[in-house]
């Protein structure tokens, strides 16, 4: 890690901020009171939001003893009502988002499947090779960016003009910073890719793989599949030089400079859209920021490749290196004198790049078994995208709840029977993680099942009752782990000092994408072992 995240509210490596197992209630944070960052200061004692129950149980002991079980009776029914809307709340929000970015999903591959036939990408091996780098880290920055406004939002920020525009302002400043480094390290990747790939054509494939081939080749671009994992090259393609370098480097700051521009602009209007609204943007943004990030990303690289391409040899390469370049110190300037994004200019590398070693190991999963089972591209979208975009939105509301359960932790920290360290004016409505956790798992199953339900419908994938089943639970297994991975991670970074909103999600997205890989060659080897067999619809 390379620096403690230097928030302005209460530190949280203080023993009263130990959140053992943190049974922290996440819902109903839209209520908590708008409050700026500069009213967290370090040492300074806030007052602990209590509900009115708090205040009738502190009352005299007489009175108790007289109207204890009316008012016990009342609050019971009022808490139900509320915990029960809150719960309901969490699974619409949730539903339509991750339906959204699963489309969203097979969308991406399809497109980038049309344009890794264009002129560029066939002229440059290095175009197709960036793709898959420059999505995994540019999309965990658009998800963490959409975690921060998330957390800011329940924190009462965005309520304020004018810190919510430093704060917006500040992290699209941000954004483009950390654009146009992990762009440039995308470019440099991809060539040092491009040496240790061994030359082998798509025409050295059997026929009945080649199928599979352009689904890996699509697939593997998605947020689920966000890893730096290259097509095949083709066989005796000349080696590329310095000039080649120019071009796919411009044509990597480019299009993830303008892709952060526009979707960083997208997801601030999004948060406070919600915030206004009334919505949770933990259960809305950070999905829809990868869906769309990846979808945007794809098509500005084709774009700009396709211009950029023309210019090989000329100077213009070299002028859109320097006016990103130039860009981007002036964003870091204005970074460092913004006082609500300022330590996150020298924070949070780590993670991205830790991220990305980890998902080249997912990559090298997906080469060793594309080929062998069929249809095994076309499920491993669902198998990364539906857990990672259901731990990251898990992940979000739970950074929200730890940020703001920490004034009142330091203020009056109690613990419940298990010993967990808890505010002590919590409302006993609001759902528990456990209970949130349950709650999106109901509701990612539903998208799995229309997942496959739309590969069968299209024929774009034909298998037995049997095998959807076994994929199904699997999944199910996928889910769960991520919903888990994602509630000890976020706790285990928040006990040692690290925010969660600029460490949780890289490495939990990373992880996901390894471990569904995994847990999907568990299936088609299950499948395997009992006689079933799966087939995919060869692309025209």
């Amino acid at each position: 890690m390379d620096g403690l995240e230097e928030m302005a509210h209460p530190s949280p490596t203080t023993s009263s901020l130990e959140f053992q197992h943190n049974d922290i209630e996440m819902s109903r944070l839209t209520q908590i009171p708008a409050t700026t960052q500069d009213s967290y200061k370090p040492g300074v004692t806030h007052q602990t939001i209590r509900d009115d129950y708090d205040s009738d149980e502190d009352g005299d002991s007489g009175e108790r003893t007289l109207l204890n079980q009316n008012v016990q009776a009342r609050w019971n029914e009022k808490d139900s009502v509320v915990f029960w809307k809150q719960t309901c709340s969490i699974a619409v929000e949730t539903l339509p988002t991750l339906l959204f970015t699963t489309v969203g999903i097979v969308f991406t591959g399809e497109l980038f499947d049309k344009i890794s036939h264009w002129k560029a990408m066939t002229s440059v091996n290095e175009l197709i090779l960036i793709v898959p780098v420059i999505l995994n880290l540019k999309g965990n920055i658009e998800m963490n960016l959409s975690s921060r406004l998330g957390t800011a939002s329940h924190m009462g920020d965005l309520d304020i003009p004018s810190v919510r525009n430093a704060l917006i302002l500040g992290n699209l400043a941000l954004l483009q910073v950390q654009a146009a480094v992990v762009s440039f390290i995308a470019a440099c990747l991809s060539f040092l890719l491009s040496e240790l790939i061994p030359g082998v054509g798509e025409e050295s494939l059997p026929m009945d793989t080649r199928s599979s081939f352009h689904y890996a080749r699509s697939t593997s671009l998605s947020h689920s599949q966000r890893r730096p994992r290259p097509a095949p090259l083709p066989a005796g393609a000349p080696k590329s030089g310095f000039n080649e370098f120019m071009v796919v480097a411009s044509t990597a700051m480019s299009a993830a400079c303008l892709s952060a521009v526009l979707l960083g602009s997208f997801m601030s209007f999004l948060v406070v859209l919600c915030r206004k609204l009334g919505r949770d943007p933990d259960n809305i943004a950070p999905p829809i920021a990868s869906c769309l990030g990846d979808l945007v990303t794809v098509t500005l690289l084709g774009a700009m490749s396709t211009v950029l391409i023309l210019s090989i040899g000329t100077p213009a390469p070299y002028v859109v290196i320097s006016i990103v370049a130039l860009c981007g110190t002036v964003c870091a300037v204005i970074v460092g004198k913004n006082e609500h994004v300022r330590p996150l200019l020298r924070e949070g590398w780590t993670p991205l790049l830790g991220a990305m070693v980890i998902t080249s190991a997912s990559g090298i999963v997906l080469d060793l078994f594309v080929s062998r089972y069929d249809g095994y591209a076309l499920l491993a979208v669902a198998f990364g995208g539906i857990p990672g975009g259901t731990g990251s939105i898990f992940v979000s509301r739970l950074s929200t709840a730890l940020h703001a359960a920490a004034p009142a932790v330091h203020d009056n920290p109690t613990s419940d029977s298990m010993g967990i360290t808890t505010p002590s004016g919590r409302s006993r409505s609001e759902p528990t993680p456990r209970v949130v956790m349950l709650v999106l798992l109901v509701v990612s199953i539903p998208v799995g099942l229309i997942y496959f339900f739309v590969l069968r419908v299209l024929t774009w994938l034909t298998a037995p009752f049997a095998f959807s089943i076994i994929a199904l639970f699997f999944l199910c297994i996928a889910i769960t782990i991520s919903l888990a991975v994602a509630y000890i991670l976020t706790n285990y970074l928040w006990r040692h000092g690290y925010d969660p909103d600029v460490y949780a999600l890289p490495i939990h997205s990373a992880f996901m994408d390894l471990l569904g890989q995994l847990l999907l060659v568990s299936c088609f080897e299950l499948a395997s072992a009992v006689g079933l067999r799966v087939r995919s619809r060869p692309k025209a």
